[in-house]
């Protein structure tokens, strides 16, 4: 078949030609998952999946978007959680949800777009709330979301509101979540308002840049999920069990993160890290290959 010839050509030599190919080429090329018991294969942003499943395009209570990314592929749990998300948003108010970026069919690095969303763990949900979910496909492509934070990144916009609130804390809640990337002012203006009884939630939620449209969850290696590589905490308090409302928090909107400042002149660059699209296959996970052969 025409879609496994990259493929194919990779894993014909054990030697350079694997070494050298290029993971993201390989996995876009491939169309179908992998017919293979489910498994998260490596980490969020250096691995592959076996045995995902495809979200449907269209549900009850949700849409897949930008169809034409062929990313709409997730493991079971992930599959079960936004199904699970999308009627809980319809108790707050809305009709469902818009529905980004999942993964690819076997997971992997990407061409475009994210670094992580390899494992088929990590979901990109669109801040705007459904009008209509009978979208066509063109419509999924020209429409768009809404920023919910400030062109200065210090605040949030009007777009915000009391219903985005409810549907992240409903996002959170789920056991099945390991962690939530929103724009640093959405993790501040939730912080405002914010009591004792949400520290165990509120600390899901993480700012990182680029999330000012949509919101990024990431869930826990499901049980049983042996060769899936669990996030190790990056801040104190994940492991606290406090909700990451302190000064720390507000570097995030400082002069020190917006306005970094210049390397003295004449100073090189650090060197640049290799990165999800400078992936070979022999950087992954070695069962990778066979997620990639397997019919």
């Amino acid at each position: 078949m025409i879609k496994y010839l990259l493929i194919a050509l990779a894993l014909a030599a054990p030697g350079a030609a694997q070494a050298e190919a290029l993971a993201n080429k390989l996995f876009a090329a491939v169309q179908e998952p992998s017919n293979q018991a489910p498994m998260p294969i490596g980490s969020y942003a250096k691995g592959c999946a076996a045995g995902l499943v495809e979200l449907p395009e269209t549900g009850p209570t949700w849409q897949a978007m930008r169809l034409s990314r062929h990313r709409n592929f997730g493991q079971p749990s992930l599959v079960d959680y936004l199904k699970d998300l999308s009627q809980a948003a319809t108790q707050i108010g809305w009709a469902g949800l818009y529905i980004g970026d999942m993964g690819q069919p076997r997971g992997g690095p990407m061409n475009s777009g994210h670094a992580s969303h390899q494992i088929g763990l990590d979901a990109d949900i669109w801040m705007l709330p459904p009008q209509r979910l009978d979208l066509s496909r063109q419509e999924r492509e020209d429409i768009s979301s809404i920023p919910v934070r400030s062109a200065d990144q210090r605040s949030v916009t009007s777009n915000w509101t009391p219903q985005h609130r409810a549907l992240l804390k409903a996002a959170a809640s789920d056991a099945r979540v390991d962690r939530i990337f929103v724009a640093a002012a959405v993790k501040i203006e939730m912080c405002k308002t914010a009591t004792a009884a949400d520290k165990k939630w509120l600390q899901k939620i993480r700012p990182v840049a680029g999330h000012d449209t949509h919101f990024h969850v990431r869930l826990k290696c499901p049980k049983g999920a042996s060769l899936c590589e669990t996030q190790t905490p990056t801040v104190s308090e994940l492991s606290k069990g406090g909700d990451g409302c302190d000064e720390t928090l507000m570097y995030w909107v400082s002069n020190a993160y917006l306005n970094p400042p210049k390397p003295p002149k004449g100073q090189k660059p650090p060197k640049k890290q290799k990165g999800a699209r400078d992936y070979t296959l022999a950087d992954l996970p070695r069962q990778c290959a066979k997620v990639l052969s397997s019919e």
